[in-house]
């Protein structure tokens, strides 16, 4: 996160596949509730030796 945007790619906006918001858009009660949820859910597995539900690499976890 910035305190200035950086500038937007040359004809990002115009694009019919992609959907752009500021940061502010998590921004809401439920968003940051879940997301403060799934972090706990990873440390717990992570804790108790599972691999957590959201590991974006599992091919390493186990190294």
């Amino acid at each position: 996160v910035y305190e200035f945007e950086p500038e937007l790619v040359e004809g990002l906006k115009e694009l019919d596949n992609a959907i752009l918001c500021p940061h502010i858009a998590s921004a809401t009660i439920e968003t940051r509730t879940k997301m403060g949820t799934i972090a706990v859910s990873n440390i717990l597995a992570a804790m108790r030796g599972e691999l957590p539900p959201n590991c974006l690499n599992p091919e390493v976890y186990k190294k």
